[in-house]
This record gives C-alpha cells, structure tokens and sequence, in this order.
C-alpha cells in the first residue's frame, strides 16, 4: 500500500529576525524539534513585538497603550482581519525604532500573523492563549509605571505582585511550551503532565526573576521597580534608596537570586524529564545559562547594580559545543549543571 504524503509543515517565521532580536533564544530555538520549532518562533516574535510596542519610552505612555491593545486584537483576530492595525503600526510606530532589528519586527508583522494563521487549530489556539498573559503583564507594567522617574521610580507594592508579573510574561510560557511538547513529541517526557506543567511554570516565572535582578539597575534608572517595596520597606528602603545605596538591598537581591537559582534548578529537573534529545537541549539551554548569570552577579555583589553583568558568548558558544559534542545526554546535562545537579526538583512545586 502507498503512503500517504507526510503532512507539511508551516514555514517557519524568519530565523534571521528572530536571531536579531534575540540571540540567546534564537539558540534553543536551532535545536528545538521541527513540530515545535513554527508555533514557539512565532508565539516568541509575536511577544517581542508586543514588548517593543511596550518598552518603546520615546513613544508616549498613553500612544503605547492604545498600540498594544490594537496589536493583542490583531494577533486575536489573525489575518486579514488583523492586518490593517499591523501596517498602522508600520508607518507610524517603527520609524520611531532607533534599533534597526526591531524595526524589521514591527514591518514584518503581517508576515508573523500569516504565520499564525499557517499553524494547526490547537497550536494556534495556544500561541494566542500565551500572549494573552504575556500582553496583560506589560499593560500592567505601563500603568504601573508610569509616574515613575530615575530619582523616585515606581515599584511593585509585595512578592505576590511580583510572582503574578512573572508568570504572567514568562511562568505562562513554560506551560505553553510543555503543551506543544506533549502534543506534538510522543513519549514527550517522563514525568505526569501536571508534573511537568508546574515545572515549566517555575522554570518561566524563574528566567524572568533572573532578567529582574540582572537588569535591576537599568531598570531603576529608567523608572521602574521590580523589587517589592514592602521587602526594600523591611530593609528601612526606598525605591530611590537602592541606586544610591545598593549595597543596602543586598540581602534582598541575594533573596531573589536565591529562589531564581532554585526556579531554574526545577528548569534543569524539566530538561532532564524530557526524552526527546533536540528538546531537552532546548529546554537545557536557558537554565544553564541563567544559572552562571546568576554565578556572576553572586561574585559581582552590589555594584551589578551599576554594570551590566552577563555571561559573555564565548562561554554560551562553549557551553552549546559541549551539549552537542554530549548529545544532549542526562549524564551530559547533568555535568553543565556542576553543582547545581543535586538540588534539581527539588522545590516543592
């Protein structure tokens, strides 16, 4: 009996853009399986392009608003329908993008929903799913922040405002990832789904506390807080006390890097469920390099508040020579991880 033809593929959205616009994740992204690799490149450029809208200060906070909502109802409504908020947004949003790969973003938007349109049902209906949170966080970061200034910044009011941020623009998204996982790759893992789920929530919620603590500096220059007031409060702190005085919310931020480090632990515990090679690389790949961030700022102590710290791409070019040279194996995994293997899931989530 002949066989059927293989069932196509969607083509995959620009890997040139999404490298511009990302590069650490543009490397999962080289290595994560085929059935996987569409919907999770267009669910990632889509939110970047949202961030951008978001992020872009020279652009009014109000004008900011009123373009994100338009861009979350165009991704809702899919294309055609949703095009014209798309070439809105190219004529007079990108060429206020000073950066040349965002603005390639933002023109080529209406190729990204095409791309979403391209996708079966269910992987549709999940990349729409997971930008719903990742959109309602950053309105929420606009609102909140937007009185804010470099001397008197605006903050988070409690760790519970924080936690909801971070599962909103990054917990949801381990969820998603693991959905498509089990759906699309039999014997995904070999862990129970719920299992899984709550592992690759934390795993989200714990790369996104490693941006907050990284980027803590930047961000209080800018005008934003992510450190809850209520801890700095605990501390005898304000938020314009931090720049000034880093050295004084050091037991905070060694807090936060403490339950980022254990977050991404339960990140390395998900990559070794996974039984599929090329996906538990991808899913590896973030937590160790999150891990020796975080390695860096521990040694950098209070002045990563002044300097950018990140782990240069000579060590991330190594670090993925030696997952390919090891085949992605748990016992190769489990040497990345160093000392971090031995508390891998162990979190109570």
């Amino acid at each position: 009996m002949p066989q059927a033809p293989a069932q196509s593929q969607p083509a995959p959205p620009s890997m040139a853009l999404l490298r511009g616009v990302s590069r650490s994740f543009y490397l999962s992204m080289r290595v994560l399986p085929a059935p996987l690799r569409t919907p999770v490149a267009t669910a990632y450029l889509l939110a970047r392009a949202t961030d951008t809208v978001a992020d872009t200060v020279a652009v009014p906070v109000p004008e900011r608003q009123a373009h994100l909502t338009a861009l979350a109802a165009a991704i809702d409504a899919g294309a055609p329908a949703g095009t014209a908020a798309c070439q809105h947004l190219a004529t007079t949003f990108a060429p206020q993008q000073h950066d040349a790969a965002e603005r390639r973003l933002i023109l080529a938007l209406p190729a990204c929903l095409a791309a979403l349109d391209a996708l079966p049902a269910d992987d549709q209906a999940d990349v729409r799913g997971v930008l719903r949170p990742i959109v309602r966080g950053q309105a929420l970061d606009l609102a909140r922040f937007a009185a804010g200034t470099a001397t008197v910044p605006a903050a988070l009011s409690s760790r519970a405002e924080l936690d909801d941020y971070t599962w909103l623009v990054a917990g949801c998204v381990g969820e998603f990832w693991t959905r498509l996982g089990l759906r699309h790759l039999p014997g995904y893992a070999h862990l129970p789904a719920d299992r899984l789920l709550a592992l690759g929530r934390r795993y989200g919620m714990g790369l996104q506390l490693v941006n907050i603590v990284r980027d803590a500096g930047d961000d209080l220059a800018a005008g934003r807080c992510y450190l809850p007031a209520d801890a700095l409060a605990a501390l005898g702190l304000s938020p314009a006390d931090v720049a000034a005085r880093p050295e004084a919310a050091l037991p905070l931020l060694d807090s936060l890097r403490a339950d980022a480090r254990s977050a991404l632990q339960d990140g390395l515990a998900y990559a070794l469920a996974v039984n599929h090679r090329r996906a538990r690389a991808a899913a590896a790949l973030p937590a160790l390099i999150g891990l020796r961030t975080l390695d860096r700022l521990d040694a950098a102590g209070a002045p990563a508040l002044r300097q950018r710290v990140k782990v240069p791409r000579a060590e991330v070019r190594a670090l993925v020579l030696r997952l390919a040279l090891g085949a992605a194996s748990r016992a190769t995994l489990r040497r990345l991880a160093g000392p971090h293997a031995a508390a891998m899931g162990q979190s109570p989530a």
